[in-house]
Parts: C-alpha cells; structure tokens; sequence
C-alpha cells in the first residue's frame, strides 16, 4: 500500500517545518520526513519546544494545532523507486510497533504531488595528522552530542576551525559544564572585524554576537591560526597550531564551515550548481514538482532557512508568501558576507602529509590519493568513498584537496536492510500486476 500526500517534506529543521506551516493554511494533506527522533534539525536539537528561540515554540504550536499535517520522525529516505515517489524506512520504535531486526520497519513507499526538500547541511572536516584519533570530532557533531546528553562536564576541549558555529558550539560546550580551553578561528583579523562592523546592517546578528560574548567571557578566541596536527596516546590529549604552540585537550573539535546535502536532490535529477541544489525565485529546483529551501539551496543559517521555507512552502500549497521575498534578500546578503569572511584558507589544503587518512571509512591515505587525476579513478583503485559514509566525509575533503568532483549518487542514500527493500518491492511489484 502507497501512502498518498498532497506535499511531502524532508526535513524537519527551520526551512521544513517554515514550510510546512506556509502550506498548511491551504487544506493540503502534508507529510514531513526527518530521520532524527525529534524535530528541529541541528539548529533546534532536542526539539522546538524546547528552544530558547521563541520562533521555534510558536512554530511548533502552530504545527502541533494543523490538523493536515503529519510528522514521521526517525524515518530515512533510502531512494525514488519511480517518479512523484520516495521508498522510506521508519524506525520501529517511532512507528509504535514491536523492535524488529536491526531496529528498522519494512521500507514503505510514500506518494507526492510536491515534495520540498529542506535536507540541511553538514560539516566541512579538512584533515591533518592525528584527525582519526579518538576524541577529535566535528565541532557540529560535538555539539549535538552534549545537546543529547553526552557528558562533557569537566573535559577540556579545543573548539577550532572557522565560522560563527564555533561561537556557538563552544557556547554550548561550556553551558554543560566543558572547560573550553580556547576558541581557534582560521580568519584573520582583519577580515573578523570588517565582519563585526558589517552586523550593523542586521541588529538581530549584532545582538546574537554580543550575547555570545559576554557568555564566553574569559575563553581564549585566537584569530589568523589554526590546528597543525593532533597529538596523543590512543586518544588526543594536545593539539598543535600553526604558531607552534600548543593546548592540552581531551576533545578537539573542529568545522571549516558548512556544505548543502544534495545527495537526495542530485538522485531526483535536480540541477546541482557549485555545491547546492539551483532553484529559482521561488525557490523551485529544475524539476517543476520540487522544491529546495534551507542549507541545500546555499548556507545561510537560520533566517535564510525561515525565509525560504516560507516561500517554498506557499509557493507548493498555491499561496503567497507575504514578506519572505525580502526577507530572503537581506539574509542571502548576510550569507555571501558569511562565506567570504570565513572561506577556509588555503593552508589548510597543505596539512596533510603522505600518512594522513582522508578516506576514513576505507583507511586511505592522502599519499595513495594524490596519484590519482580524479575521484572516479580514487574509488576504483582505492575503495575511497566506498564505506558507509558513502563519500559524504572524503568526498568534501578530496574536493578541497584536489579539485575532485562527485560522481553518480549511490542508493539507497541511506543504510538499510537489503530484506526490508526486497519485500517492499515485491509487495509493489504484486499489487500493481
């Protein structure tokens, strides 16, 4: 059995549920799809509900009271068996039905008029000797564990790389009792303090800045240096920057920025252009029938995120999205400011040597990969790109290392049970003979 939906949604951040608000109005049967277990994305972990940011609360009351809008949470789309469809695998427990193997229900397939993919971004992890050691994490990542209960309380931790997310992350840190030993951003001073000035245009950034300050008031932020390498026995226990200094650590966390995921647009034929999924003014991708808003269409943080949902959301249901047009336009302005402020340096593509992994998943070094002219030629030589992260990690590092670009998306875009798909498939195959 197909499940029917008017317009599905992936993604359950800011830009999903922005948009699932702006269709609601419209009376169309609505299905938003996240594969974490609460709604919010990274930005809102731990749920709306619980946010400090009031938008987020009255968003989800708001959703909360629509009638034609579902929610299926720890649900993973694993790929499109055919046009206006997506094949989904829900967890077993968030289904209400008994755990079965692996955790996971037989996949289902989901039907859609409009889908709009609100998928979110992830981090840019470059690497630098000693970045496989235990305790070195992705400073998004880190943040997301404390935000789930992950015991930082007492360790020390090392925030590094480049953007306003380490100023939050590090915020976060310390709010659950880490001691953040120092703050380490890549941009040079210069460029930090054109970018100060520039938040004058946007008084709610100016605000947000100044109230990270005073909570991180006493951690060393240091500008224009960044990690070298990671040091220690059997997990980090220092990390070494480019003045030749040292921090003693038992966590290093570290983000260079973040990327759009594309994988579940560029598998639906959407046109990708420089990283994100290319949309129109309202926000429509080169396939009429979906939509793209948030991280995916281009990094811009939380406002942009509202923004564009808003828009692809009522452009979906066939309603207008009063004020968004505006809105968009003066957060894609703070975005390009973002982006070029803290672009990562090109020191950074010179850390690794010959003994650097970058292909973590499959163990391949930065010496086995250098030989090669593209990632196609990397893959089939080397497996790299070939483990479970199915190039979502090394992917991102060879393109900055090597100018490599991604090939074919991999399905299912997500890990699943081979038995669950094959039921699912048979099941169609029946029904429609």
């Amino acid at each position: 059995m197909k499940l029917l939906y008017d317009i599905i949604i992936v993604g359950a951040g800011p830009a999903g549920l922005e948009a699932a608000r702006a269709a609601a109005p419209g009376g169309a049967s609505i299905c938003i799809i996240d594969d974490n277990p609460l709604a919010g994305g990274q930005i809102w972990r731990g749920g709306p509900q619980q946010q400090k940011d009031s938008r987020a609360r009255t968003l989800w009351q708001s959703l909360q009271a629509a009638r034609n809008v579902t929610i299926m949470s720890a649900t993973r789309v694993l790929y499109s068996p055919a046009p206006g469809e997506l094949l989904v695998q829900r967890d077993a427990d968030a289904a209400g039905t008994q755990r079965g193997q692996a955790g996971f229900r037989a996949a289902e397939v989901l039907r859609y008029q409009r889908l709009i993919l609100a998928t979110g971004a992830r981090e840019l992890l470059l690497p630098f000797p000693g970045w496989t050691l235990p305790g070195v994490t992705g400073a998004g990542g880190l943040q997301a564990l404390a935000k789930g209960g992950y015991p930082v309380a007492g360790r020390r931790v090392v925030v590094a790389g480049s953007g306003p997310l380490l100023l939050a992350v590090a915020n976060t840190l310390k709010a659950r009792g880490a001691h953040v030993a120092a703050i380490v951003e890549q941009a040079p001073r210069s460029a930090l303090a054109r970018f100060a000035f520039s938040l004058l245009a946007t008084p709610s950034k100016l605000l947000q800045a100044l109230q990270l300050a005073r909570d991180l008031r006493g951690v060393p932020y240091r500008h224009g240096i960044w990690v070298r390498a990671a040091h220690g026995e059997g997990r980090v226990q220092r990390a070494e920057l480019s003045d030749g200094s040292q921090i003693e650590c038992d966590y290093l966390a570290c983000g260079f920025g973040l990327l759009p995921n594309t994988e579940l647009a560029r598998s639906l034929g959407c046109t990708v252009v420089h990283g994100a999924v290319q949309v129109d003014e309202w926000q429509r991708t080169s396939n009429p029938a979906i939509y793209c808003a948030g991280e995916g269409s281009g990094v811009g943080g939380v406002d942009l995120a509202l923004a564009e949902g808003r828009i692809a959301g009522g452009m979906a249901a066939s309603l207008p999205a009063a004020g968004a047009l505006a809105a968009r336009s003066r957060w894609r302005r703070f975005a390009i400011r973002l982006a070029e402020t803290f672009a990562p340096r090109p020191e950074l593509k010179q850390l690794a040597d010959d003994d650097t992994i970058v292909c973590r998943c499959e163990d391949v070094t930065h010496g086995e990969l250098k030989a090669h002219a593209s990632w196609r030629s990397a893959k089939l030589h080397t497996r790299c790109g070939m483990g479970p992260c199915q190039g979502r990690i090394c992917g991102a590092a060879t393109a900055a290392l090597y100018g490599w670009q991604p090939d074919a998306v991999r399905t299912p875009i997500s890990p699943a049970r081979a038995g669950s798909i094959i039921a699912t498939v048979t099941e169609t195959e029946e029904t429609t003979a």
